[in-house]
């Protein structure tokens, strides 16, 4: 909400609305690059803008969206901990603000996604080596199916290899040891 541009011009108004505008567009756009709708993204943009809690009604009046869309949209970012629920004094309704840490939005939302994706990776991969061991015993004098099951294994391992480093650098970002290698600009 604008309640505080008050002491503005026009036209000092209107500049301050496209250059907010425009971050909040590469905002959507960089967060659409990562499974976001671009929507989604818009509405973080908005959020960061806002220099108090807003409501889901405030929000869904102010983007013109449904608050069917703004609930969706909020509980993304919540999943994502990229906003939080936060108190509002005299109001029973809901207020959200934007965590304003973009070092920990990323280490949050990446570490939720790759973590996802290793361990079910890597499920796959130990559950297909098994199988693999379990096809090279049933036929050990086949040298075919021995070659092949051992070269599939090599590949599976090494892809393992892989998931392990990236559990070990997911688990840089959620220590904060990562900012020892590549610091935070202060």
């Amino acid at each position: 909400m604008d309640e505080h541009l008050g002491g503005l011009t026009p036209e000092q108004t209107r500049s301050l609305h496209a250059s907010r505008k425009r971050v909040i567009d590469s905002i959507g756009k960089n967060m659409d690059l990562y499974g976001i709708t671009l929507s989604i993204g818009h509405l973080y943009g908005q959020m960061y803008f806002e220099n108090e809690p807003i409501t889901l009604d405030q929000m869904s009046q102010e983007m013109g969206m449904s608050k069917t869309s703004m609930s969706t949209g909020m509980r993304t970012l919540m999943d994502l901990k990229m906003i939080e629920k936060v108190w509002g004094k005299g109001s029973r309704k809901d207020f959200y603000e934007v965590v304003p840490d973009w070092h920990q939005n990323f280490t949050d939302f990446f570490s939720i996604k790759w973590r996802k994706a290793v361990e079910s990776n890597m499920a796959s991969l130990q559950k297909a080596l098994k199988e693999l061991q379990a096809l090279q015993a049933s036929d050990p004098n086949n040298n075919t199916l021995q070659e092949i099951t051992s070269i599939d294994g090599q590949k599976m391992n090494e892809a393992l290899k892989y998931y392990r480093w990236l559990d070990r650098l997911i688990d840089s970002f959620e220590s904060g040891e990562i900012y020892d290698l590549i610091p935070k600009e202060e």
